[in-house]
């Protein structure tokens, strides 16, 4: 015995130690094959490269093994790809007497999830030898038992299977007994002692004999038992059962205490050898049978609790023995019927719990495991979630089911789902279970910011200090966290010819608007800008709105006159006669403001005056005009004073100096202004430029005049050759000549003059058309000269019967230059 020990813990070391790793590919699943017993860290098999599937996807997929029972008996090495044993495992504790044993279990690989099946099949060691459940066996025999009776032997048990496992009985020699052996329908050997020589009392009243049980594993295992035979006085019957077997029902759920079956055997004997008692054989010592048996009536009661799904049937062994110990066999065989007593059992296989609000429809949520114990169908099992969820169940393989979206989701629109797995069985009641689990919507940075308006107005009055806050922008963003942080930009456009950054600025942040310089209404009255609200997503989304900012005018500019001219050197002054009727216009003070508004709106008053009682200003048109008759009394000299005011707070003003010459006749004018005060710059030297310059023009009028002429009585001869020929005449319409007013403000630019001239007359009509405005006079005394000659020429025009023909231009007059008057004689 002790070198079988020795030998059988050798035979487990190398066991141990030559692993036998069998991979096949069935239906698409891995399946390993190992010895029982193995020690812990042991390889099991290497499932990377059996799934080819990468180290790293093994890492990156966050690998774990699913298993469905409790006892973790082999864990995964990521970092290898091996499956290694985590415990020990013990085959007959697993399967029991089950061959073949295996088990199975799951590795599920996440982003994307993957699934893969492996069976591990857990060979049997020869860890048990046989063994009986008595030490002893005693057998009291009567001497008349004739030969070939036979007699039960109690069966040794050996908790491995296959090969391992009990394989014969063996009976020490002897010259009554002989040892048969039987298998049952499952494979478990029993041995029946048969008497093939009878006994005799007399001669030997006890026997003892040896029973062993062998195994056929490696090494060989036995177990022994001693038989003691005790030889009894005559009794010629057995007892008999009325059914060699017995057959009988019963649903998992019965109450203890039930009556299952009832069994019967009839002993030929009379009186005490025919008094019979029932009982239970071939029990293992530590077998828990739920049943019991009434020795004297054969009743078989429950004893304990029974579960289709732990032993879906029993088998017993019964016997029934007469006072004598003479015996009768049979059998009885216990149908457990399932009850839907398991309610389904819903397991997250693998669940991250978020989701991704673009995923698309059909990505998996989550992988769930759903296992109900009971069979056929009361362990059917469907899965079902609330249908107004945007979710679905989908089935997969093996009482497992995947969770797939099955519309696109919106995370402004819900962000969190409480969903309820509810898992019913087919059973009769169905029995259901169920689980909540909650799926949070993940943002994604699907929306742009939206401003609040699509154009903002602002105002801001001109000369305002830099950096002051102009207008505060908001734009708002559904999404979430950094998607729906906003960030403000200022698009860099032209603005006025520069760029917006030099006029403006933004903060990132707030979003408010400030002027980096000051503003001029004068020079630009509206600035349109365009501000980008812009996300932090990635990619970033982006929203743009214009800001328009109204530019408010000041009153900063004065007014500014524009006639009469104020010049330094010369003494412009207007001449009127003084044969003037009341309301004769004198002059128009004409004056701007670049301002806008009431700023802009300009006032006229007379401030000073040489005669105030002979002059009045328009208030709102500037006009001076006489407000009396003048007299001869008047002097001819008449200085005005006038002030412009605009409308502004505070108000701005100008003042402009009117000189006024009241006289009929030139000398008169002259003689009085001769003492105005001139600038010094001017020197006799200006005289020779004017006559230098008046001798330019007068050249270049001259070649026109002639020119013009020219051109003239060429086509006056060619309309007369026309005339006189036969071909169609043309006639020709000289160029009219159209009075052009040009304004600046309410004064007229350019006093046109009409000249009219006769050709078949010796007399000359020189009509001189008036302006709005009265003749302005330059008073200079380097002019006298000038002057003189144009009262000759004056003198000349005044004679009626003059034979000369008169051609009187005069240049058009511009309140803002100084024009010089020709008058061209010439026959």
């Amino acid at each position: 015995m002790d070198y079988l020990k020795n030998k059988g813990a050798a035979l487990d070391l190398r066991v141990s130690i030559l692993l036998c790793c069998v991979v096949s590919a069935v239906s698409g699943q891995i399946r390993y094959s190992i010895p029982e017993e193995m020690r812990k860290g042991l390889f099991v098999g290497d499932v990377a490269k059996d799934l080819g599937v990468d180290v790293r996807r093994l890492v990156s997929g966050r690998a774990r093994l699913v298993i469905d029972d409790d006892n973790q008996y082999v864990a995964l090495n990521k970092n290898k790809g091996h499956i290694v044993v985590n415990e020990r495992i013990d085959r007959e504790k697993l399967c029991a007497k089950k061959s073949p044993c295996s088990f199975s279990l799951e590795i599920v690989l996440e982003d994307p999830l993957e699934l893969f099946s492996i069976t591990i099949e857990i060979q049997d060691v020869n860890d048990h030898a046989p063994a009986f459940p008595k030490k002893e066996i005693n057998l009291e025999i009567s001497e008349s038992t004739p030969t070939g009776t036979v007699f039960l032997l109690d069966s040794a048990a050996d908790p491995d299977v296959g090969i391992n496992s009990l394989q014969s009985y063996s009976l020490k020699a002897n010259e009554h007994f002989v040892l048969k052996q039987h298998t049952r329908a499952d494979g478990s050997k029993y041995a029946e002692m048969m008497l093939q020589s009878g006994l005799d009392r007399e001669k030997q009243s006890e026997h003892t004999l040896i029973l062993s049980a062998v195994d056929g594993g490696e090494p060989q295992r036995s177990g022994t038992v001693r038989i003691h035979v005790s030889v009894l006085d005559a009794n010629d019957n057995a007892p008999v059962f009325t059914q060699s077997v017995y057959k009988a029902s019963v649903f998992e759920n019965v109450l203890r205490g039930t009556v299952i079956a009832r069994v019967s055997a009839v002993d030929a004997d009379q009186g005490y050898n025919g008094n019979v008692t029932y009982s239970f054989t071939h029990q293992e010592e530590d077998s828990s049978c739920p049943f019991e048996i009434n020795s004297y009536t054969g009743d078989i009661k429950l004893a304990g609790d029974i579960d289709y799904e732990v032993s879906p049937n029993y088998e017993i062994n019964l016997q029934a023995k007469d006072p004598w110990g003479v015996a009768g066999a049979s059998k009885l065989i216990i149908e457990i019927a399932d009850v839907n007593d398991n309610s389904p059992v819903i397991t997250m296989a693998s669940f991250s719990g978020k989701i991704s609000e673009d995923s698309p429809p059909g990505t998996v949520v989550g992988l769930i495991s759903v296992q109900d114990k009971d069979s056929g169908k009361n362990g059917q099992v469907h899965l079902t979630i609330d249908e107004s969820l945007p979710l679905k169940i989908k089935t997969s393989f093996r009482n497992y089911y995947t969770l797939v979206t099955e519309q696109n989701l919106d995370r402004e629109k819900r962000s969190k789902y409480n969903i309820t797995l509810t898992a019913t069985d087919e059973g009769v009641p169905a029995l259901s279970s169920r689980k909540n689990v909650y799926l949070e919507v993940t943002d994604v940075n699907d929306n742009a910011p939206a401003f609040n308006q699509s154009v903002y107005n602002t105002q801001v009055m001109e000369n305002n200090s830099p950096g002051v806050a102009l207008l505060q922008i908001h734009a708002s963003d559904p999404d979430q966290g950094q998607n729906a942080r906003i960030s403000y930009f200022l698009i860099d456009d032209e603005v006025n010819g520069n760029p917006a950054s030099t006029y403006f600025s933004i903060n990132t942040e707030s979003g408010v608007i400030q002027s980096l310089r000051s503003l001029d209404y004068e020079q630009v009255k509206e600035y349109k800008i365009r501000i980008k609200a812009q996300d932090g997503g990635s990619p970033p989304q982006s929203s743009n709105t214009t800001v328009i900012v109204h530019v408010q005018d000041q009153n900063d500019n004065p007014p500014q006159v524009l006639y009469p001219v104020q010049t330094g050197g010369s003494v412009v002054a207007e001449m009127v006669p003084r044969s003037a009727d009341v309301g004769y216009l004198v002059t128009k003070v004409v004056a701007v403001d670049v301002d806008s508004g009431q700023n802009a709106w300009l006032s006229y008053k007379l401030q000073k005056a040489t005669d105030r009682a002979l002059f009045e200003v328009g208030s709102q048109n500037g006009e001076i005009r006489t407000i009396r008759q003048v007299s001869d009394k008047d002097a001819v000299k008449q200085r005005l004073s006038v002030i412009v005011e605009d409308n502004g707070q505070p108000s701005r003003s100008a003042t402009v100096i009117v000189n006024v010459a009241v006289a009929d006749s030139f000398p008169e004018v002259l003689s009085e202004f001769s003492d105005f005060p001139h600038d010094k710059e001017y020197n006799d030297n200006l005289t020779f430029y004017l006559v230098l310059a008046l001798a330019v023009v007068s050249f270049l009028f001259i070649t026109c005049l002639v020119v013009i002429i020219s051109v003239k009585i060429y086509r006056w001869r060619q309309s007369r050759i026309l005339y006189h020929s036969s071909l169609p005449v043309i006639p020709y319409y000289p160029p009219r000549y159209s009075d052009t007013l040009g304004t600046t403000g309410t004064l007229q630019h350019v006093y046109n003059y009409e000249v009219c001239r006769t050709t078949d007359s010796r007399k000359s009509d020189c009509k001189f058309g008036r302006g709005g405005s009265q003749n302005v006079l330059i008073m200079d005394p380097s002019c006298s000269g000038t002057m003189q000659r144009m009262q000759g020429e004056k003198s000349i025009l005044d004679e009626p019967d003059s034979p000369l023909e008169v051609s009187c231009f005069l240049s058009s007059f511009s309140p803002l230059s100084l024009s010089l008057s020709l008058c061209v004689f010439f026959q």
